[in-house]
């Protein structure tokens, strides 16, 4: 039976990632994009965390009006804004930094976690720590990858894929996992395991594993 997903993106590359990476399955996607947000709480002084916690509350809430099966947010900054307190919704609100967050507890070895984006280093982070209470202290190096969002934002995906991958490069011999925590580093990460053959963690791998399972996803028949 086809599944109805609302997904919330904070840019409109992820949305041909989660696409791509849910070709198979039989899904309606209802994707909305709202950069905003982002915007607003990275350069007004005056747009406070009530003001955002409000701001991502009317976006669900108008996402789950659509009559979808489940929703997925894509952008951590957003689902750090979230209060589920406030939510009363029917249908699961997926997170996609969760099931990437129990993938990088459960490795327990040394790692490091790459960010483009500095505005969402302190929340990502915060929750990962949260999620690793259960678990005991994680051996992880965060690094932002400084001057490669503002590529992105710029809408030159090439050049953005092309820093993170340079950068990368310069870990050819670490013993440390490596591992990339947002979903617009994803294609830079994928290329970089294609040419150097070492693994590099992302969000979007164990999300797909995750909603297989959340939504008992079925094959698309060719």
């Amino acid at each position: 039976m086809k599944k109805k997903v609302g997904c919330l993106h904070a840019h409109y590359t992820n949305i041909e990632y989660i696409e791509t990476a849910f070709s198979k399955f039989d899904i309606e996607w209802l994707h909305f994009v709202d950069p905003g947000l982002m915007h607003r709480v990275s350069s007004d002084e005056n747009f406070n965390d009530s003001d955002a916690q409000k701001r991502v509350k009317e976006q669900v809430e108008w996402i789950a009006e659509c009559k979808v099966d489940a929703i997925l947010i894509t952008c951590t900054n957003y689902i750090a804004f979230i209060n589920e307190e406030q939510l009363r919704l029917s249908m699961p609100i997926i997170k996609i930094d969760e099931p990437y967050f129990e993938q990088i507890c459960q490795l327990r070895q040394p790692q490091m976690l790459l960010f483009t984006n500095p505005a969402t280093v302190e929340g990502t982070v915060k929750r990962l720590n949260a999620h690793a209470e259960k678990y005991g202290a994680l051996d992880i190096e965060v690094i932002i990858i400084d001057n490669a969002f503002e590529l992105i934002m710029q809408g030159l995906g090439e050049k953005y894929n092309q820093e993170i991958m340079n950068f990368l490069y310069q870990f050819n011999n670490e013993k440390r996992l490596l591992s990339v925590a947002q979903l617009s580093m994803v294609e830079a990460a994928k290329r970089y395991e294609l040419e150097t053959g070492k693994t590099v963690l992302n969000p979007l791998h164990a999300l797909v594993d995750y909603m297989i399972n959340q939504l008992e996803l079925s094959f698309i028949e060719c």
